[in-house]
């Protein structure tokens, strides 16, 4: 079958974030002016560079106590950082729960029972059991085609790591069940990597 977008599609549901899989979760923690802070996973999330290391996450719905976007985007947009948490298999009723639509003055941490950890180089929380966190300081955050989505890139200042999560010197995706979106209402745990050399190796 062939569909162009701006027409729909014949399908009971959307096939397009399906068939851009798996996709990492960034789960998004934030600080507002008055301290609160905010927590919420995006599954259009991906690492864009390496030197400097940077990552970007869209958001693309909007909130009414929020205006144009949601708490995520609000919050970078007056302090200008974020933290990216890294959501393992452990963590997924907590990631879940993180991901109600909730008032601006709802701290998604104490909602989901998570315990927090100071960020070292920016003033933000991380989600202390997460394996791995990355802290951020925003670069650009730009305005997509269609209505209230917006792509924020963030240069990453600071990387947390689960001692545990090393292994032989590397960070071993195995040791937590890092979880992956499929799109719909589907998700996937990193079980079975393997080692692909490149041509010029």
């Amino acid at each position: 079958m062939f569909y162009e977008p701006k027409d729909g599609h014949p399908l009971p549901h959307n096939p397009f974030n399906a068939i851009v899989t798996p996709r990492p979760i960034g789960w998004i923690s934030t600080r507002d002016e008055n301290g609160i802070n905010n927590l919420a996973p995006y599954s259009f999330f991906n690492a864009v560079a390496y030197t400097p290391p940077q990552v970007m996450f869209a958001s693309t719905a909007t909130k009414a106590d929020q205006g144009d976007t949601k708490d995520s985007v609000a919050n970078i947009r007056k302090t200008g950082v974020f933290c990216v948490n890294i959501v393992s298999r452990a963590l997924i009723d907590a990631m879940n729960s993180s991901s109600g639509t909730y008032p601006a003055e709802v701290d998604e941490f104490k909602r989901a029972g998570l315990e927090t950890a100071e960020c070292n180089t920016i003033n933000c929380a991380r989600v202390a059991a997460s394996p791995a966190a990355l802290e951020c300081k925003v670069t650009q955050i730009i305005t997509l085609e269609g209505h209230n989505n917006f792509a924020v890139f963030g240069e990453v200042t600071g990387v947390y790591m689960d001692d545990a999560a090393i292994v032989e010197g590397r960070f071993d995706t195995t040791q937590f069940g890092m979880l992956s979106r499929l799109g719909y209402r589907d998700y996937a745990y990193v079980t079975n990597p393997f080692e692909l050399g490149r041509p010029d190796d």
